[in-house]
């Protein structure tokens, strides 16, 4: 699907293979030239041997090509090597899903990305470019994740979409998978700090200062906007730069970024020089950690208190609105210490004067399910000593196994659980309960979740916190 655009920016220049006049791709030696394998077998042999021999085990896109050069499939690879490698084992020839295209390919070969970031886009603008006959499917069916960056709104917001716009938005894509998409969009999040929520903000509007920002701006992957803590001019210079970043600019955006750095340094701007050479740090750590599982998470969407009380009330089936939350979260320092943080929310904003810190005294090495026994056993043993009020909701950040230690610390100790204790596993957001052996799957954009994800990326963030302040005080020798 070709890219719409409100206004009449000049389009991105594409990724494209030089062609001969019948559609070829331009190599070492004529397409025409190629002598054609005598079996399927030989060409598992000789395309097996180039993998190993020649490809890297780096990120990138490999492409697999006819006997005329032409591209027939694009795909993207963490590994190149391991990657392209499994299209020649026998499981390949045989599978439905790869048959017919190790069959009618004749070579194959790679391009080099800096990142796994990197070779996703470079997939999607080949895919749009080549339009690959084994990439057809993707090409024409419109349910595939595109992403989309609007153009109209005095401050442009980022996000993923299956139903793109026709006009007054940017288009990348589509891509191959929404999971690798949303890894890549929070990688380049950290970099450009723009936002992916819904408001509707207007510059200017003075009601916006008064706005609570969401967690994105606590933990600096957003330049909050919805309470006017950015300009719109400084705003949309982090959008160009994404787009020049997303169309294929990285090294241009770079060498433009640290020119303009030493101007704001020359200038004594000090305050832009520090936020420029951020962004640019940030860009280049994507070839160190441009993993895009290790970026994959949620996005955080604003949270309607009320909303996501009242949606917890009815997805967990509870006789009235959870007003208390506590959330607990573990934390590792360099492997050799585990901190723990609770966080209290009351009638679902975050209460800080019920926050609680624990450093685990009872667990060698690293054991989360160890340590949230202990943290659970602790909190709640100390307040029936206290004879204090349980909260009416925990949640566990993990699965079943850290959910199942939970339960068994309120067993040990002798005392009644809060009404409901629920886990929150990250990778698909799903819930668990006692006693219930399929997760609860919700809603990504239901205000329930959204409150759930809130309080554990608080949980998170605290105990992330004092994760950091216990390495100061080994690092200062304190």
């Amino acid at each position: 699907m070709p890219d719409q655009e409100a206004n009449n920016a000049e389009a991105p220049e594409p990724i494209v293979l030089e062609t001969t006049p019948d559609g070829a791709a331009v190599g070492d030696e004529a397409a025409d030239d190629r002598p054609l394998p005598k079996t399927q077998a030989e060409f598992f042999e000789r395309a097996r041997e180039k993998v190993r021999s020649k490809f890297p085990k780096t990120p990138g896109v490999y492409l697999f090509q006819d006997e005329k050069g032409r591209v027939l499939y694009v795909g993207k690879a963490k590994n190149l090597r391991a990657r392209a490698g499994s299209y020649f084992l026998k499981a390949a020839a045989e599978d439905p899903r790869t048959m017919g295209l190790v069959k009618a390919a004749y070579e194959i070969d790679y391009l080099d990305a800096e990142s796994e970031v990197d070779a996703l886009l470079m997939e999607s603008r080949l895919i749009k470019d080549i339009l690959p006959r084994f990439n057809r499917d993707l090409r024409d069916n419109k349910s595939f994740p595109y992403l989309q960056i609007t153009t109209h709104e005095d401050f442009p917001r980022v996000e993923i979409t299956r139903e793109p716009k026709s006009s007054s938005a940017k288009l990348y894509g589509p891509f191959t998978s929404v999971g690798a998409l949303r890894g890549a969009l929070q990688a380049l999040q950290k970099a450009f700090k723009f936002r992916t929520c819904s408001l509707d903000i207007e510059d200017g509007d003075e009601r916006w200062r008064w706005f609570r920002p969401c967690l994105l701006a606590s933990i600096d992957q957003c330049t909050a906007p919805c309470n006017l803590r950015v300009s719109k001019e400084d705003y949309r210079k982090d959008i160009a730069r994404l787009r020049t970043f997303l169309e294929g600019g990285r090294k241009k955006l770079l060498k433009e970024m640290r020119e303009e750095m030493a101007l704001a340094s020359k200038e004594l701007k000090f305050e832009k020089a520090a936020k420029l050479r951020d962004e640019i740090n940030a860009l280049e750590r994507l070839k160190e950690r441009g993993d895009l599982e290790e970026h994959e998470q949620p996005e955080v969407f604003y949270v309607d208190p009320k909303k996501g009380v009242t949606g917890l009330q009815k997805v967990l089936g509870l006789a009235e609105p959870p007003r208390v939350i506590e959330g607990v979260d573990i934390a590792h320092l360099g492997g050799g210490e585990t901190v723990a943080s609770l966080v209290r929310f009351i009638d679902g904003m975050p209460f800080k004067p019920g926050y609680r810190r624990f450093r685990i005294r009872e667990v060698d090495g690293v054991d989360d399910y160890a340590s949230i026994r202990e943290v659970v056993s602790r909190r709640y043993g100390g307040l029936k000593e206290m004879d204090e009020i349980f909260p009416d909701l925990l949640l566990i950040d993990g699965g079943k196994g850290q959910l199942a230690k939970g339960m068994e610390a309120f067993e040990q100790l002798g005392v009644a659980p809060p009404t409901t204790v629920i886990s929150l596993a990250k990778k698909e957001e799903l819930v668990y309960r006692p006693g219930e052996s399929e997760p609860l799957r919700l809603s990504r954009h239901a205000f329930a979740l959204r409150l759930l994800q809130y309080v554990r990326d608080e949980s998170h963030r605290f105990a992330q916190h004092y994760h950091h302040l216990l390495r100061s005080k080994r690092t200062l020798g304190e």
